[in-house]
């Protein structure tokens, strides 16, 4: 299997970034091959900002990027959940990359659109401040629901699994321990 992690975390002291670590080297000690994208070093302009009336050029980052995932089988996105959503920069990054011609094309005259990135998987690692159950529960998920159903199954990814760490804040390190053991037996198995 070819797998591509993207890490939307700014900050590479983070303990996205310990996940991430954990997660490559579970698919490492599998038959799987293992790409990465850390968004934070990537050289692009976050702003999408013509929308889809005027096409902005690709910086070769993205361009980059465009060509992982379409070599991957399997995306795993790690990113921690700031304000109910993804980090601005994360953000960004799927407005300028996933855009219609690569990973969507809109039907002329239509409200329905052809999906292009179909017959892969994805894996949604998020991480909160708050109980996962409070963010389930209580909150509804916004942007684990927004990645899975907004954005990968838009452009045709329908198997998404979803892990939700939390609360991270105050936590001890056999709290941290325990989720990266965790999070590399995912990567060993390749999902």
């Amino acid at each position: 299997m070819k797998i591509l992690i993207i890490n939307g975390h700014p900050d590479k002291e983070s303990f996205n970034f310990g996940l991430s670590d954990a997660y490559k080297k579970g698919v490492k000690n599998s038959n799987a091959e293992v790409k990465e994208i850390n968004i934070r070093e990537l050289e692009f302009n976050p702003n999408l900002q013509f929308g889809y009336r005027k096409r902005t050029e690709l910086e070769p980052d993205l361009l980059k990027a465009q060509e992982l995932i379409k070599w991957a089988e399997h995306l795993v996105w790690i990113y921690p959940v700031w304000w109910g959503s993804v980090p601005a920069i994360m953000k960004g990054f799927i407005d300028r990359v996933f855009l219609p011609g690569f990973a969507f094309k809109k039907r002329e005259d239509s409200v329905w659109w052809d999906k292009f990135l179909t017959g892969k998987t994805a894996r949604i690692i998020c991480t909160l401040d708050q109980p996962a159950w409070y963010y389930k529960w209580i909150n509804r998920n916004p942007s684990t629901h927004a990645m899975k159903k907004l954005t990968m199954n838009f452009v045709g990814i329908k198997k998404v699994r979803t892990t939700i760490i939390g609360p991270l804040r105050l936590s001890k390190e056999e709290f941290r321990n325990k989720w990266l053991r965790k999070i590399e037996k995912l990567g060993y198995k390749n999902i």
